[in-house]
């Protein structure tokens, strides 16, 4: 049975995958004799700690060229330690990323086996919603329903909203982005209770947001992410383990107000060259009656 669960907390279950066996009976026993320690766990942190730092890159992007038009562009890159580990199963979850984008009138490019960027376009912020909520959230049906099956359950729960507040001022729009992730179950990489390793040396995520004009941050406590401004670009770097809320206000200009206003010129314009420059066109082109009454 197909799951109700994050993208995230996919990546999580098949980073811990490989390393299962330790957590079996037979192999502790193996471990022990490997390495004659009391505390196998430890060695496990530290093997993890090599192998597994940095081995996915996942970046998010609002990206706004207008209150008509932006596009959501995700970069998701792999590391080869993580897909010589999980193999076939985290290329399946890049499949179901691609499959879903197009769903949802997205493109990909996959750069590498390894690497995919993927763009949703957008043309209101009802739509950024819409799509951004049931991209993050959506079910994905994956065909391995064999690997899915057993794993369903051990999910950790990650929930992902985005909301866009607008008002219209005619010429501009002030909008109100909030986001929020909620990463704490991810503090800790486990299996049955054991830890395994800090997620954040893992997962590298970052959330940004792009606007012509850009954007003013709004940290409401003092442990607030604070973003790395570059140029009109803010960028935030998201916490594994933790509740990551941000809010940020940004302008954007109005095609539809602007274009109305430019109708509204060209119109009045007209009527002011019509009855100031030109020539009355009674006075220009009588009428034909009084023509004949003077012949």
């Amino acid at each position: 049975m197909v799951s109700n669960s994050s993208i995230f907390g996919k990546i999580f279950l098949w980073l811990i995958r490989p390393f299962r066996f330790i957590f079996t009976p037979n192999g502790r026993n193996r471990m022990n004799r490997v390495f004659p320690m009391r505390n196998p766990i430890l060695w496990l942190v530290l093997l993890t700690s090599l192998l597994l730092t940095g081995c996915v890159k996942y970046d998010v992007g609002l990206n706004f060229d207008n209150s008509n038009s932006g596009e959501l562009v995700q970069h998701i890159k792999l590391g080869e330690r993580l897909t010589s580990f999980s193999g076939d199963s985290v290329y399946e979850w890049l499949n179901s990323i691609e499959r879903r984008a197009r769903q949802l009138e997205g493109k990909t490019q996959r750069v590498s086996q390894e690497e995919i960027i993927v763009t949703i376009p957008f043309s209101s912020g009802r739509e950024l919603q819409e799509k951004f909520n049931e991209f993050f959230n959506a079910r994905a049906n994956q065909p391995s329903e064999s690997v899915q099956s057993e794993s369903d359950s051990e999910l950790p729960k990650i929930e992902s909203n985005v909301l866009l507040e607008e008002n219209n001022f005619l010429l501009l729009v002030r909008n109100r982005l909030i986001y929020d992730l909620d990463l704490r179950s991810l503090s800790l990489i486990a299996s049955k209770g054991n830890v395994l390793a800090n997620a954040g040396s893992i997962l590298d995520l970052e959330f940004s947001l792009k606007t012509p004009w850009g954007a003013k941050n709004i940290q409401l406590t003092e442990t607030a992410i604070e973003p790395e401004k570059n140029g009109n670009q803010l960028v935030w770097k998201l916490q594994p383990g933790e509740l990551n809320h941000i809010e940020a206000i940004f302008w954007l200009p109005s095609p539809l107000g602007i274009g109305g206003l430019l109708i509204i010129l060209f119109v009045s314009g007209g009527l002011y060259l019509r009855y100031n420059f030109m020539p009355d066109p009674r006075i220009q082109f009588p009428p034909k009656a009084a023509a004949i009454q003077e012949q």
